[in-house]
């Protein structure tokens, strides 16, 4: 099950991201509070995000070239140095009294702008640690490390902010930073096993495009986590909203409600680690259609509790969804396109939540906050199936045919 980590370097990078991401998870979860502290605004938070998130639409792509061009190992220790920078910024003028909204604005701009280039260099260098035959473990096991600071940051950030508030979260979130940036400095270059670097030359975004719209199996998987990833995974505003202004929790309701959705996406991710060959379309639909539904029965929910029961197959399925699309596209690519695809799939993947983000802030706020976790769920599902038919006709199958095939998936030994 965790087989990559007999690798001596994916060991010192996946330790460092577990303590790392724990303090990413405590920022979020202290970021949104602060926001919704500040202005008590669904909109607001999802402009928030969006700002966060919107930079990785223009400068993504970017991202992939120097992943491509450059030196990974490299590359990662500026981009986490600066994003440990940015948290101690914001966790200092929280903890001085003086942080206002323009702030938060201001800082979340130069988080998106530094993971623009920071996390498509980082998907295509888990390849590189682990090689090729283990890649879909390692993928899976960096969904559980994340998903395990998923559980462990909104939990230990929940206690933090009622006993001193949300600057320390951010302070401790620099700090974390140490652990990841340690492990990166300590690794044996000899035994990495870096994708041939690509020469500077015009035209290679275009290449990059050309590339994935020739392949439609890629473009099938971006599509897919485009609809998912901007109307579905916006759970850090709508379990904010749902915590806050349905039953009227404070930040420990809400740091609950996110550890229950990671305690789900945790025991998606170890199943993942199973897995060891490249996931097929069939799987990726059943697996967001499954999630769309389990999103829209915890909007539904009538009590606290019966929320978060109800968000652990929502995280389970939504890990399923995301750790198989990820696996899809690095296995699907060559070696020397990896950077300029996987930032292709993550402008798809994250790129749609400045549009998404603020969309369903303002649904939450107009209609209720339980219509941004339902209004996402139905989106998802009835895309996910237009997406399915027409899959459907390009292969040439019907409604029965395509129902036997996945009844034979679901059990394959009848």
């Amino acid at each position: 099950m965790f087989r990559s980590l007999r690798v001596r370097n994916y060991r010192l990078y996946a330790a460092g991201q577990l303590v790392s991401l724990t303090g990413t998870w405590m920022q979020r979860v202290a970021q949104d509070w602060l926001v919704l502290e500040l202005t008590n605004s669904g909109t607001a938070l999802g402009i928030v995000t969006a700002l966060q998130f919107g930079p990785s639409l223009v400068l993504g792509l970017w991202g992939g070239i120097l992943a491509d061009r450059g030196n990974k190992r490299k590359l990662l220790l500026v981009t986490q140095s600066a994003l440990a920078l940015v948290a101690l910024v914001l966790g200092l003028l929280d903890v001085t009294g003086v942080v206002v909204y323009w702030h938060v604005l201001v800082l979340a701009t130069v988080l998106g702008l530094v993971t623009a280039v920071d996390t498509p260099v980082r998907q295509s260098f888990v390849i590189e640690m682990v090689g090729r035959d283990e890649l879909t473990n390692a993928v899976a096991i960096n969904s559980t490390i994340f998903n395990g600071g998923r559980i462990l940051g909104p939990a230990v950030a929940g206690v933090m902010i009622t006993a001193v508030g949300t600057g320390w979260a951010f302070v401790a979130n620099a700090a974390s930073s140490l652990a990841v940036l340690a492990g990166l400095a300590m690794m044996r270059t000899s035994e990495l096993h870096p994708s041939p670097p690509v020469r500077r030359a015009a035209g290679q975004l275009r290449e990059g495009f050309r590339y994935v719209r020739g392949r439609a199996d890629l473009l099938l998987t971006m599509v897919l986590i485009f609809v998912v990833g901007t109307f579905g995974l916006n759970f850090a505003i709508t379990t904010a909203l749902m915590a806050k202004q349905v039953f009227h929790h404070g930040a420990s309701g809400y740091g609950w409600l996110s550890t229950a959705l990671a305690v789900g996406a945790f025991g998606g991710a170890i199943v993942a680690t199973r897995r060891t060959k490249r996931p097929s379309a069939l799987f990726l639909l059943v697996a967001a259609a499954l999630f769309s539904l389990a999103e829209i029965v915890s909007g539904l929910m009538p009590t606290f509790l019966l929320t978060a029961i109800a968000l652990m197959p929502a995280g389970l399925a939504m890990l399923t969804v995301t750790t198989a699309a990820n696996a899809s596209i690095q296995l699907g690519v060559a070696p020397t396109m990896r950077g300029r695809v996987m930032s292709l799939y993550l402008i798809c993947f994250m790129g749609g939540t400045p549009a998404g983000a603020p969309l369903i802030g303002w649904l939450a706020g107009v209609a209720g906050p339980r219509w941004g976790l339902v209004g996402g769920g139905l989106v998802c599902l009835v895309s996910t199936g237009a997406i399915a038919a027409v899959l459907a006709r390009h292969r040439g199958l019907g409604p029965v045919a395509v129902a036997d095939l996945v009844t034979a998936r679901m059990h394959p030994a009848g």
